[in-house]
């Protein structure tokens, strides 16, 4: 099991071995009491999104919008289908923890998406899972049965009057479709690429239905709000940062995983429960919340709390919660220049500013970790990404452009030094020792 440690768990109490994620698992663990007192009492829809929103829930899929505020939007006099959609297109480099949900606590996840389904008012829901874990999508397929054989999915649910109907989609493993309209696009069976906005998926979603579209981690979190109460989930975190949440680490720690803890904790207490720098080196940087997040120095990510307010104030965003902790044995350049590729091939095309944009930051990066830079490529990386950011339909080119202008930005002087001795400021012979911050990315 990846889920390695946690304070004060929530989302990975009391999971344990291979089979605990079946069906009579998950209820010995109280699962499905929180949408069997829902029916039971047949509960408000707005009485669950008051809920939802005093636990000051923010979506955990990267954009950290407030999701009680999320299910408002939903109109409540449209007619016909209206959807719930999770999105387990888990494509972020660095981003591991949602196939983990799904591989170790899958029912979580369907009676959060039945309770979002209720309070929203949908009768259908589809979870759209990344296409490079088959294997998981198998494992949701057979929660899903089990869910349905036990009447918690479906026609009538538990003689409620509530009927909910939710299916797998699988994906192919395009990045741009972690987009919640691109997302929706592929699900239609169209070519994934973002949609303008407005209209909003909340108008106008799946089959231009009243659509939400949550993070995985987000929905498994609702049964819980609602057996705890909103309140009390929020002060397992801090204001404005209520609950758990889950954070993939991977890079030079010694114990690389998934570790469930508490909105506000300090990043040196998480390191401390990685077991520490791989080999006792020293921490130059890291990326707090997935490859697309600006990257933070050491001495500036020590002194920040795994909360969204702290990690932004310091210059970056907690994001996914994707750690990807990097030590003195880095070349910043070619790390550089192993992003600015993965954005340049996953662009969609669709903008001209990211289709363009990216490919052209990933040639000069490339050329200056070549030794064949100039002083003024880093003008010049500036001046590209400056002008990507805000001229796209989606956020694809703020993530091609953030790690440019953060790793310049930090790490000048690196860059300044592989221009001028056309060579790393890291020595060939020592970097990436034990495992690679370059294949970290070619693997996700």
């Amino acid at each position: 099991m990846s889920i390695l440690g946690a304070i004060n768990p929530v989302l990975t109490a009391g999971l344990s071995g291979d089979d605990g994620w079946h069906l009579q698992a998950y209820v010995a663990r109280g699962g499905y009491e929180a949408l069997k007192s829902i029916l039971a009492k047949k509960e408000s829809s707005e009485k669950i999104i008051a809920e939802v929103k005093a636990s000051v829930l923010r979506g955990r899929g990267g954009a950290g919008f407030p999701t009680g505020l999320k299910w408002s939007f939903m109109p409540h006099a449209v007619q016909g289908d209206r959807y719930i959609i999770c999105n387990t297109d888990e494509g972020e480099p660095g981003t591991f923890k949602d196939r983990d949900l799904i591989r170790y606590n899958p029912h979580a996840v369907i009676e959060g998406m039945a309770i979002a389904a209720y309070a929203i008012e949908a009768n259908r829901g589809y979870n759209y899972i990344h296409g490079e874990i088959w294997e998981l999508y198998q494992r949701f397929e057979e929660a899903l049965e089990e869910a349905r054989a036990a009447g918690f999915i479906g026609q009538n649910i538990l003689k409620s009057g509530f009927s909910f109907e939710l299916f797998a989609h699988h994906g192919y493993g395009a990045y741009i479709c972690g987009e919640e309209t691109a997302l929706l696009e592929s699900i239609e069976g169209k070519k994934g690429q973002p949609r303008f906005k407005p209209p909003f998926p909340a108008s106008f979603g799946l089959y231009g239905k009243p659509t939400t579209v949550n993070n995985t981690e987000t929905l498994a979190s609702i049964p819980f709000i609602i057996k705890m109460g909103g309140e009390a989930f929020m002060n397992l975190g801090k204001p404005n940062n209520g609950g758990t949440k889950l954070f993939s680490v991977s890079g030079h720690v010694n114990r690389p995983g998934n570790y469930e803890v508490p909105l506000g904790t300090p990043f040196a207490k998480l390191l401390e429960m990685c077991g520490g720098m791989r080999g006792g080196r020293k921490l130059k940087a890291v990326i707090p919340g997935g490859s697309s997040a600006p990257v933070l120095p050491a001495d500036l990510i020590m002194d920040c709390t795994l909360d969204y307010d702290s990690i932004g104030k310091a210059g970056s965003m907690l994001g996914s919660g994707a750690v990807i902790v990097m030590d003195e044995t880095t070349c910043m350049v070619k790390a550089l220049e192993r992003l600015s590729r993965f954005y340049h091939e996953e662009s969609c095309g669709q903008c001209t500013p990211c289709r363009e944009g990216t490919g052209w930051l990933y040639d000069i990066v490339r050329r200056i970790e070549a030794g064949e830079g100039r002083v003024d490529d880093l003008d010049t990386l500036e001046y590209i990404a400056g002008n990507i950011c805000g001229r796209t339909i989606c956020a694809l080119g703020e993530a091609a452009a953030f790690p440019v202008q953060s790793f310049v930005k930090h790490f000048w002087d690196e860059f300044i030094y592989h221009i001028q001795h056309k060579t790393c400021l890291v020595p060939k012979d020592v970097q990436w020792a034990g495992s690679g911050f370059h294949r970290l990315v070619e693997e996700a």
